[in-house]
């Protein structure tokens, strides 16, 4: 039993981007837990994920089209404002669900094994001592992804995990599930 790993899970916790700082790991490291996240299921071994690590330069190029982004899409001052500021990790990587069309193992169980890599990365950036968080957000709409982000039709982008520097702040627990309410036994 690897209670290491176990005292780990039941303790972990999501870093608010906005209590990130510099510097983000840099490119071996984030090599590294790139490939921790990827030892997910894969039905078929179809890899039917990838990846995208917007690094500072591209997050700061990006940060004013996503606030135009959201503008154009009827989002007010506010909203731009918050669109403008989800780009203000030390870097943050893309998961994109690169679906392949195959007889047996359908889109939706594809579409989880990226799912489970965003939580992987996640776990591995958090393991590793870094802060993360695991968000979506404007960022990840079709039209913008296409544009900005290099998402190809028929990819959609899971989810942006946020990495860098832990915050001097601890992190509150927030409120967790009734597990026992949300479990049926069937014996």
């Amino acid at each position: 039993m690897d209670n290491d790993t176990l005292d780990f899970l039941r303790r972990r916790r999501s870093h608010p981007p906005k209590m990130l700082r510099g510097p983000a790991p840099d490119r071996a490291a984030l090599e590294e837990l790139l490939t921790i996240a990827a030892r997910v299921p894969d039905h078929g071994k179809l890899t039917p994920w990838r990846f995208v690590v917007l690094e500072r330069a591209t997050l700061d190029r990006l940060a004013p089209l996503l606030a135009d982004h959201v503008t154009r899409n009827g989002g007010d001052e506010a909203a731009a404002t918050k669109a403008r500021t989800a780009f203000g990790s030390p870097v943050i990587v893309a998961v994109v669900s690169a679906p392949v069309d195959h007889p047996k193992i359908p889109e939706w169980e594809q579409f989880l094994s990226a799912g489970a890599v965003s939580l992987s990365l996640l776990n591995a950036a958090l393991a590793a001592g870094y802060g993360a968080s695991w968000l979506s957000g404007p960022a990840c709409e079709a039209a913008f992804a296409q544009a900005h982000l290099g998402i190809h039709p028929g990819e959609r982008v899971v989810g942006l995990v946020h990495i860098g520097t832990r915050g001097e702040t601890e992190i509150p627990d927030r409120p967790r599930a009734d597990v026992p309410s949300l479990t049926t036994w069937l014996a």
